[in-house]
């Protein structure tokens, strides 16, 4: 299993602005908290398979008010070098419902 603890991830090809997230892990249990990059505040909660893959729910307060919730399962991908990306397979409930995929990857303490 990978540990994410204490890893950061930004949205790949996102605004520099684009929030970095923190994750946090316990056993097979994950969590983070993000703000910054049109996102007041957003939280999510998963769990973690054996695989690395994380199965987990969202919920977001964007800077133009609107509240989003969501669900989304992450594959991690190993990059040459070294840095794990995760590709999204997500879908947004309620009135601002979609579905799509996305990706995002490690970043350094500094957001790099």
């Amino acid at each position: 299993m990978i540990n994410y603890d204490g890893k950061r991830f930004r949205k790949v090809s996102a605004d520099p602005n684009a929030p970095v997230t923190l994750y946090r892990q316990k056993d097979d249990l994950v969590w983070a908290e993000l703000t910054g990059g049109g996102v007041r505040l957003g939280s999510l909660t998963g769990k973690c398979g054996a695989d690395g893959t994380i199965d987990m729910a969202y919920t977001m307060v964007l800077a133009g008010g609107q509240v989003i919730a969501g669900h989304s399962t992450n594959t991690p991908e190993f990059l040459p070098d070294g840095r794990i990306r995760l590709n999204e397979v997500w879908e947004r409930y309620g009135s601002h419902g979609s579905r799509g995929t996305s990706a995002i990857e490690e970043v350094g303490e500094a957001g790099e």
